[in-house]
């Protein structure tokens, strides 16, 4: 499932796990697109494809000549719409293996 995803979907899932972990808190600048591209190994243009997301998300706020801020909320919003996401398109194929496997959800919290 996650193999298929465009590269820059996946960098974007990348950056919106570091604005809910903290990692770049609300107010927050975020790093350049050369300098993120240049961190993760990515094509600069890829960076901006995913930095563009934000944007069009009401996520980051650009500020001409100084840089890309992460907005006030947006934390709280990456949280829900991952959450909501991760309910609709990866849960049921979860569910569905555990009960092809016979595994009942709470064997998961007493195994490890």
């Amino acid at each position: 499932m996650t193999q298929s995803r465009p590269v820059y979907l996946k960098l974007r899932d990348q950056i919106a796990a570091a604005i809910i972990e903290g990692e770049y808190p609300e107010g927050a600048m975020l790093p350049s697109v050369r300098a993120l591209a240049a961190e993760r190994g990515a094509n600069p243009l890829t960076v901006a494809k995913a930095y563009q997301q934000f944007q069009n998300d009401g996520l980051v706020e650009v500020q001409r000549g100084v840089g890309m801020y992460v907005v006030e909320g947006a934390a709280e919003a990456l949280l829900k719409s991952e959450r909501e996401a991760f309910l609709r398109e990866e849960w049921p194929e979860i569910r569905a293996r555990m009960k092809r496997l016979g595994l009942d959800p709470a064997d998961l919290l007493v195994s490890g």
